[in-house]
């Protein structure tokens, strides 16, 4: 099994946190619909013959494409790849792109799950964020997906923000209830390099935000959802009736995938490879056949520290027996790292399974830096 990603480097307006490679010019979305289609072409091989289960057209904001440009990109796929009866089919999305017509346009296209931009349901932190929604459109589009039959449904939240409160944070997660969303994707709020924020963190202009806070409320999160009957999956992400993310679970769970468009990356079990993320270049280098990226083929000790890096942040957590056998090398170093973090209260050993403790999960990162080798 593999999965497809597709990135689309288009927003209306740059939201002063993120550092995603994306253009708020659309002058030229359709030739770089014509170069994904291309590359989608070009590199038919990369996954050999696994069957696609996963598609996930992420940015960007893939929403602003029309229903002719989805349509090129899933028919291009469907004609170069053996794709499942029953594949997971995610696309990213704004609320104000949300129309009634827009979603059937979506469903029409292929589209079985959206993930949509919320971020917040409440306008203060919305303007200070920089988004292109508001409150109101936040709630109707979540609304309008689900009567149009939208049942796998994400949205995506952030907390930490300098204008949110433990209070207003609440309203949050009980909307969130009371929209009976199956997936949730809560992020605390980080300072990225090259964004807005970030500028305003070196010239301490506008309001910043606080890590104490942003601690409370993953802790507020992690409390509410779960009294809620959400099972926190992965560190960010939580789930009602086993809803995952497939498309991210496979991620996180090392299965192959192909990445197209500006800045995209693959995974083939052995290597990564990442295009340049330069729109004009890549629609031109596609135009003559030839798309730029770079590789690198991972080290023994790369493969053991993306397992760790990426396993630990599961509910799965990593496995003893797969160390042993796939990672006999780093074995020692993991036992021994591993026991120490135990008796720091931050590790639990169930069976063969190494997992984060809920107090583990507050310092996941600096955790999983513990057990790399260096």
């Amino acid at each position: 099994m593999a999965g497809i990603y597709i990135h689309i480097p288009f927003c209306r307006q740059a939201c002063h946190y993120c550092n995603f490679h994306f253009s708020t010019s659309l002058k030229n979305k359709e030739e770089l619909v014509t170069a994904l289609a291309q590359e989608l072409t070009l590199r038919r091989v990369y996954l050999g013959e696994d069957i696609i289960e996963t598609i996930y057209l992420g940015g960007g904001t893939p929403s602003l494409l029309d229903e002719s440009e989805i349509n090129v990109l899933m028919e291009t796929i469907h004609k170069h790849y053996t794709v499942s009866a029953i594949a997971e089919v995610t696309l990213e999305a704004n609320p104000d792109d949300l129309t009634i017509e827009k979603l059937k346009e979506l469903k029409a296209g292929g589209i079985n799950r959206l993930s949509i931009g919320i971020q917040s349901f409440d306008d203060k932190d919305l303007t200070w964020m920089n988004r292109s929604h508001n409150a109101t459109q936040a709630r109707s589009s979540i609304k309008e997906a689900k009567a149009l039959g939208f049942d796998n449904l994400s949205i995506d939240l952030i907390f930490g923000c300098p204008t949110s409160t433990e209070q207003s944070w609440l309203n949050n997660l009980e909307l969130v209830t009371q929209l009976d969303i199956p997936h949730i994707s809560c992020y605390g709020l980080t300072i990225e390099e090259k964004t807005a924020l970030a500028h305003q963190v070196k010239t301490q202009t506008g309001q910043l935000p606080n890590e104490e806070s942003n601690a409370e409320q993953f802790a507020i999160t992690m409390k509410e959802l779960s009294k809620q009957g959400y099972e926190q999956y992965e560190i960010s992400n939580y789930a009602k009736n086993k809803l995952y993310s497939n498309h991210n679970t496979n991620y996180w769970k090392q299965v192959p995938y192909l990445g197209i468009g500006p800045s995209a990356h693959s995974f083939d079990g052995q290597s990564r490879q990442w295009n340049q993320a330069n729109n004009s270049r890549y629609i031109k280098d596609l135009a003559v056949g030839q798309p730029s990226s770079e590789k690198e083929i991972l080290t023994s000790k790369d493969l053991y520290n993306e397992y760790v890096l990426t396993q630990l942040r599961t509910q799965w957590g990593c496995n003893v027996t797969d160390i042993i056998e796939n990672h006999p090398d780093y074995a020692e170093h993991f036992a021994k790292e591993v026991q120490l973090q135990i008796n720091k209260g931050m590790l639990q050993k169930i069976d063969t399974a190494i997992t984060l403790t809920q107090e583990g999960k507050y310092l996941a990162d600096q955790i999983t830096s513990e057990l790399f080798v260096t």
